[in-house]
């Protein structure tokens, strides 16, 4: 019988799924060197090829790696209950926990949580993934994560979410813009403006509908799929965009000055909050993280970034 690790099967998938070891390496944060070695081992014992290496396209699956993947799909989601029967009967949190954020408020929200989180739950082996809406949904239908920390935007009914705080939307403009010393501003007058657009699947539906609410269309000069490349071409003047996560900087990521201005009216906010599969709550270490992340919203953990806490 083939000797198998978890691991191995782990950067099989990642990398069946980008195409790439550069890829499957940012997504894990390991090593090109390591996942690449992984791959050769895992394809000798199998004694199969499981991708076709293209030089100018990176990695495609075998008909054979197809198969081998999306068993090694079942097998690491066996591993997972099998920890989470471990956690009921231990009675405390323990073994693997994989967790996804939007990637938009990835960065001021994930690793601090994480930390605090494993501090208070040593036994617990968390991986985290920044995925834009669409992707995280897929993840959670697929299994390759356990819980995600997200907006309640376009929620499939066989998936759960737990509201943590509301966040209101507002627009970011540079310095010296004519808005930058306003109290707020309303979507008419956005309306005219040119618009930086997050083109991020899903998220950049919300920011349009705030404007087709009010029978407005926005005027939207440039897009980007880059929060930190909209941040900065809102310092050098190119527009103005909107966002409901307020940055913990008032500087662009090249130094430019910016301003949040909140957006007055009838407009929708967001929800954040952690999004599972239904049921996924009986699992030990998942409820861990979600009573570690209510607890988080009630001493004021996300007051930094513009949250009203909703537990």
């Amino acid at each position: 019988m083939p000797r198998l690790t978890l691991r191995q099967l782990e950067y099989l998938i990642a990398v069946g799924e980008t195409g790439s070891i550069a890829r499957a390496a940012d997504r894990l944060n390991v090593s090109s060197p390591s996942i690449s070695s992984a791959i050769s081992q895992l394809e000798d014992e199998l004694a199969i090829s499981l991708f076709v290496r293209q030089h100018a396209q990176g990695l495609s699956l075998t008909r054979g790696g197809q198969r081998v993947l999306e068993q090694a799909r079942l097998v690491l989601s066996g591993a997972r209950e099998i920890a989470n029967i471990a956690a009921d009967v231990s009675g405390t949190a323990r073994g693997p926990l994989a967790v996804g954020c939007l990637l938009t408020f990835a960065q001021l929200v994930l690793p601090r949580m994480r930390r605090g989180f494993e501090t208070v739950c040593p036994d617990v082996r968390t991986t985290q993934r920044e995925l834009n809406q669409a992707e995280i949904l897929q993840a959670l239908q697929r299994s390759e994560i356990d819980i995600a920390l997200t907006y309640d935007m376009d929620i499939p009914t066989d998936l759960n979410f737990i509201g943590l705080v509301r966040l209101h939307p507002f627009a970011l403009v540079h310095a010296g813009h004519e808005l930058a010393k306003e109290a707020s501003v309303s979507i008419d007058e956005l309306a005219s403006l040119p618009m930086i657009l997050l083109d991020l699947p899903i998220s950049a539906d919300y920011f349009l509908s705030l404007f087709s609410a009010s029978a407005q269309q926005p005027r939207i000069v440039e897009r980007t799929r880059d929060m930190a490349v909209m941040r900065s071409m809102v310092g050098n003047a190119f527009g103005y965009s909107i966002a409901n996560v307020r940055p913990q900087s008032n500087m662009s990521p090249d130094g430019s000055p910016l301003v949040c201005v909140p957006i007055s009216g009838p407009v929708r906010s967001l929800r954040m909050g952690l999004l599972t599969t239904h049921g996924a709550e009986k699992s030990r270490t998942v409820q861990a993280f979600i009573d570690y992340a209510r607890d988080a919203v009630r001493s004021g953990a996300f007051d930094a970034i513009g949250g009203e806490a909703l537990t």
